[in-house]
């Protein structure tokens, strides 16, 4: 039985590489794909927002010569790129899903409306947020909370490369321990941590959002951390 009734999973852009470079990898999102519904078989409601740092980062605008908020439009527009090969993969094993996008671009996906999105997982549909807040300056990770925030989502599921937190980098220090529980506080002091950046976890901390920090690219870890399973660590 699954433990949430309404998950967001927070996807960076790098996790559409796969085992590309750059762009999007579309065997690995396939596969993607076909995790995310099985976390869904049991009938959690599902919204997710993905980055886009396989294809531009805005944050890095700037060292290319561009200003930052036209680079974070740049990579307001990659973000919406990914949703739509998301979404795609997720159709084509059976799943319904829509994309929703901050920015208007009503030929590919429907507009950010709070009230629809909210309809959209009711009927079982996987949603996709795109364009981030649809503001510069702004991260996913500040999406990711915000969205969880305005469609009731009960926890943060954040994907990653690693099986959790670690009291330091696990790949520069042998001697790394892994943390399977962390307060709001400890996440946002310790600089050695990122999770999320500390507007993002500022704002589940808040509103008590809880944030699960787990190794996406292990088989069927989704479906165990909709099912509650320790499979991460659990900040809140």
């Amino acid at each position: 039985m699954p433990a949430y009734k309404r998950v967001l999973l927070k996807l960076s852009g790098e996790t559409f590489l796969g085992k590309r470079e750059h762009g999007i990898d579309p065997e690995f999102t396939q596969w993607l794909a076909k995790e995310i519904i099985k976390a869904t078989k049991e009938g959690t409601q599902l919204a997710i927002v993905v980055g886009g740092g396989n294809i531009f980062r805005g944050s890095t605008a700037e060292d290319h010569g561009l200003e930052r908020t036209v680079g974070d439009y740049i990579g307001m527009l990659a973000t919406i790129m990914n949703s739509l090969a998301l979404q795609a993969a997720l159709e084509k094993e059976g799943q319904q899903s829509r994309v929703l996008s901050a920015i208007e671009i009503k030929d590919v996906a429907e507009p950010y409306i709070r009230r629809r999105a909210i309809r959209h997982m009711e009927k079982g549909r996987a949603v996709i947020f795109a364009g981030g807040t649809g503001n510069p300056y702004f991260t996913t990770d500040t999406t990711a909370a915000l969205r969880a925030l305005e469609t009731n989502c009960e926890v943060i599921l954040k994907a990653t490369k690693v099986d959790g937190v670690y009291d330091k980098d696990p790949q520069k220090f042998k001697d790394a321990k892994k943390i399977n529980r962390l307060s709001y506080e400890d996440a946002i002091k310790d600089k050695q941590i990122e999770v999320l950046d500390n507007s993002a976890l500022s704002m589940c901390m808040d509103h008590k959002i809880k944030i699960l920090v787990f190794d996406l690219n292990k088989e069927g870890n989704i479906e165990k951390a909709v099912s509650g399973e320790q499979v991460g660590t659990l900040i809140g």
